[in-house]
């Protein structure tokens, strides 16, 4: 997530003023076909998949990687009633992937209600009539002669019950057993202040120590999916209409260490086999199922519950073609996985890629994907060796002299089909051998992407093709970072985008990144998503990305090129049945546009939808709606003028 591309820029003073009428000629004859994975998205697991992404709704539900006995052990849990709850090392744990568990003890003399809450990620939402799945597991160690039910319940702030159901608890059970319970609401909850309980009748359990491990709650889940994920943010996405999707990230795949990385055979399988590991932006990841400034756990743990399995479902639900990556021997603590070691780790690549694109027959990787259900290959083309491998003088020293030319060399035997994107800078070192695909990375300034528009137009012709994996608008005018995406960066990233398309015959994909960002833990801004417990709100920068994917083009039509360093850029593209003109306008003032088309039978009239504000105007939880996309009709034809408004980009179709 730093910057890829080393280039000097000229400082640029903007022309703010209004432009002169601007002529742009139309080419009847296409340059280019455009790419179908041209625009789509990059997941990198920052604060967005547990409590996010993935649907499941209790915070540290499995206690992964945390100090039994800590404050922080018990992060998101507090105590119902007069009894001692702590995390233990449990010496008979529900699974050696979940050494811990949670360690109920209710005193002698109890009475009332008594058990454990959990706060979830900031909060509950909770619906009327929807049905939420409950579960955990218990044993009672020392065994006893109790016998009664547990309640379990999600409750109001102020202690009212929204839905709740029973479990039996057996004071005879005492190995591991797991209980399960819907909970369906009447009545929807005014806020998501809610929380989760589990308890028990005091009196009848007084002098009883029980153990439990493994909670879950889960939400309906967007297309239903088992241990899926959550429906508006995946929606959102979804809405976008990205054709493909770059996982399990970039910095997340690395680790902070090279035991730490990122393990696909550790993400997938039962819940209770996926052990969680030390995510690279300040929490647990679940997959590993994750915590953040997820402040609640220290020690940053992800905690598997979105794994590999669930990503490539996603990719399938959605329609999106998975952009893989795998862990090329380099870790964010400066450590390469040594020539001589590094052949075990590129296996764990290999059987990777089995997992996901080998015939069920084929080896134990691609077995185990069809016993989870998913018997047929996923529709994979593209493998991703690293990531970012500029980031650091070791990295790129050992990516060009041997790690790149060891995981390719292998990959590329076993996988004769398949295209390897290499993640070093294009300007070096050389690779041997040589990439057909290299993965660029850009985090910049308003005016950088202005001066960059033309970046890939002098790009020699040579087969090589570039993936355009991490870019967005990061500043303002003034260098000062953006909390959330604004007018002016969603329309310099239009802008540079126009660029992108034009040069697609070379330019096969490009992603915003990142794409989602939870507001109660925030490691990186700007995102293009933003979400809470209860909300998602959509950016200035989401609504330029759906402009552009929602009106694709087929081919690419040449035109009169902007003016270099200008504040006015197009880009010209056509399907079966119109043509398709993209406009941004860096201006603050309005500029008028005459198009000349070479086609006889061009519409009367078009639809123009753009979006337009001050620079400065940003979609927050506040003001989610304050810039959204309009749309009206233009008057077109063979000729026609368009006036765009200042501080805009909009997208003009009209049948022909």
């Amino acid at each position: 997530m730093v910057h890829s591309r080393l280039l000097a820029t000229a400082c640029l003073s903007l022309a703010l003023q209004a432009a002169a009428q601007v002529t742009v000629t139309v080419n009847a004859t296409a340059s280019h076909p455009i790419p179908t994975t041209l625009w789509g998205q990059m997941y990198e697991d920052i604060s967005s998949g547990d409590g996010g992404l993935y649907a499941e709704l209790l915070q540290n539900r499995a206690f992964q990687k945390v100090t039994p006995g800590s404050d922080d052990s018990l992060t998101a849990w507090g105590t119902v009633g007069n009894v001692n709850i702590s995390v233990i090392a449990d010496d008979q744990p529900v699974s050696s992937s979940l050494p811990n568990s949670l360690e109920l003890v209710v005193p002698d003399g109890a009475t009332g209600a008594v058990g454990f809450s959990n706060e979830g990620y900031w909060g509950i939402k909770v619906t009327e009539s929807t049905t939420y799945n409950a579960s955990f597991y218990y044993k009672v160690p020392q065994g006893s002669n109790f016998n009664g039910d547990a309640t379990i319940a999600l409750q109001s702030s102020p202690g009212d019950v929204l839905a709740s159901a029973t479990v039996p608890i057996s004071g005879s059970q005492t190995e591991w057993t797991q209980v399960a319970a819907e909970l369906t609401p009447s009545s929807s909850a005014g806020d998501v202040n809610n929380v989760f309980t589990v308890t028990l009748d005091g009196e009848a359990a007084a002098g009883l120590t029980i153990d439990f491990a493994l909670f879950s709650l889960f939400p309906p889940t967007f297309k239903d999916r088992p241990n899926g994920l959550r429906p508006d943010i995946a929606q959102a996405l979804v809405d976008m209409g990205p054709s493909f999707f770059r996982l399990p990230g970039g910095n997340n795949l690395e680790g902070n260490s090279i035991a730490t990385r990122w393990k696909w055979n550790e993400t997938v399988g039962s819940l209770l086999d996926r052990p969680g590991r030390p995510g690279t932006w300040g929490y647990i990841n679940t997959e590993y199922a994750s915590s953040s400034d997820f402040a609640w756990i220290s020690t940053k743990t992800l905690r598997s519950g979105l794994g590999i399995y669930e990503y490539l479902l996603w990719c399938e639900d959605a329609g999106m073609e998975p952009i893989m990556g795998v862990f090329a021997g380099y870790a964010l603590d400066k450590t390469s996985v040594p020539e001589d070691q590094l052949q075990p780790y590129i296996q764990e690549a290999i059987d990777q890629v089995h997992f996901a694109v080998s015939d069920a027959s084929a080896n134990d990787a691609a077995a185990l994907r069809a016993s989870l259900g998913h018997p047929e290959p996923f529709n994979i083309r593209y493998i991703e060796i690293g990531n970012e491998d500029w980031i650091s003088e070791q990295a790129a020293e050992t990516y060009g002299a041997y790690r790149w030319n060891a995981y390719a060399t292998a990959l590329k035997a076993e996988f004769p089909d398949l295209q390897f994107i290499a993640t070093s800078l294009v300007s070096g070192p050389t690779l041997d051998p040589t990439p057909t695909s290299y993965d660029v990375h850009d985090y910049r300034s308003p005016s950088w992407y202005q001066e960059q528009v033309y970046y890939y137009d002098d790009f020699e012709r040579n087969g090589t093709t570039y993936f355009e994996g991490e870019y967005s608008c990061q500043t303002d005018r003034n260098g000062d970072r953006w909390a959330y995406p604004s007018v002016l960066s969603a329309i310099s990233e239009g802008a540079y985008m126009t660029g992108l398309e034009r040069n697609s015959d070379i330019v096969f994909a490009a992603a915003y990144a990142p794409v989602l960002n939870h507001v109660n833990a925030t490691d990186w801004t700007p995102n293009l998503i933003a979400f809470d417990a209860g909300n998602v709100y959509l950016s200035t920068s989401y609504y330029v990305q759906q402009l552009f994917a929602h009106n694709h083009g087929d081919e690419y039509l040449p035109s009169t090129l902007p003016e270099r360093n200008g504040t006015l850029y197009w880009s010209v593209a056509r399907n079966d049945s119109a043509v398709i003109i993209k406009v941004a306008n860096l201006a603050t003032t309005e500029a008028s546009l005459t198009f000349q088309l070479p086609f006889d039978s061009v519409a009367e009239s078009g639809v123009v939808t753009y979006i337009t504000g001050s620079e400065t105007d940003s979609n927050t939880p506040e003001q989610p709606d304050l810039v959204t996309p309009q749309t009206s009709t233009v008057e077109t034809g063979a000729t026609f003028d368009y006036t765009a408004p200042g501080s805009s980009f909009g997208v003009l179709v009209m049948g022909v």
